[in-house]
């Protein structure tokens, strides 16, 4: 049975976060104006704008990116409900956290459109996608497009997120507390619940393209 505290994003605040959290999410119209073609949260550098035009800046920050980029990692994508509408993004800045109490986390670049809509619904589900689904984790990566067009979903138990269709696993989470980091925010989420999904091959992400195991 769904929480209706967790769906509801004008609900109580989640637990773990300050009483006045509220004060500190941006207006839906401030949200919605954030420009862009793309949601993909990459590990943090690999996407970020630099405010210099200072050449050594630029090296060390090209040397962090393709020191960082040879770290190969898994596809996810972190879904949310804002209000009734599902919203998405894929995320490559995700992992396990802590078994006692189980946590994870995802580090969403402070210009993702989503994550203020996850924050202000105070749960979210990470989605583990397969070899097979670039095409999902594409759309879920652009912005100006109905992401959820077409995709097969269903709400989870715990928290109402979506769980989408085929995935190899998820987590289903509250918000336990966020963190600024930089450019970036640090989520630590509890896990409310999660499964496997079936037994086919990851989808990777290595040196900024896809890959797979054996690729």
């Amino acid at each position: 049975m769904v929480d209706p505290k967790l769906v509801e994003p004008d609900g109580e605040i989640p637990a773990g976060m300050k009483p006045d959290a509220r004060e500190s999410w941006p207006p839906r119209e401030l949200i919605d104006s954030y420009l862009g073609p793309f949601d993909f949260e990459f590990r943090p550098g690999e996407h970020t704008d630099l405010p210099s035009d200072d050449e050594a800046v630029k090296a060390a920050a090209r040397r962090f990116r393709d020191v960082l980029g040879r770290f190969c990692s898994g596809v996810t994508v972190v879904t949310a409900m804002s209000g009734e509408t599902p919203i998405g993004m894929t995320c490559q800045s995700f992992s396990s956290v802590s078994l006692n109490p189980p946590l994870v986390m995802f580090i969403p670049a402070r210009t993702s459109r989503a994550w203020p809509l996850m924050q202000r619904a105070g749960r979210f589900c990470v989605n583990f996608l397969a070899a097979d689904q670039t095409d999902l984790s594409d759309v879920m990566a652009s912005r100006g497009v109905d992401k959820f067009a077409g995709v097969g979903w269903r709400p989870s138990e715990a928290t109402g997120s979506p769980l989408l269709d085929d995935s190899l696993g998820y987590v289903d989470c509250t918000i336990q507390a966020v963190h600024e980091a930089g450019d970036h925010y640090v989520v630590i989420g509890r896990v409310q619940d999660l499964a496997l999904g079936d037994d086919r091959a990851p989808l990777l992400f290595f040196q900024g393209r896809y890959h797979t195991t054996g690729s």
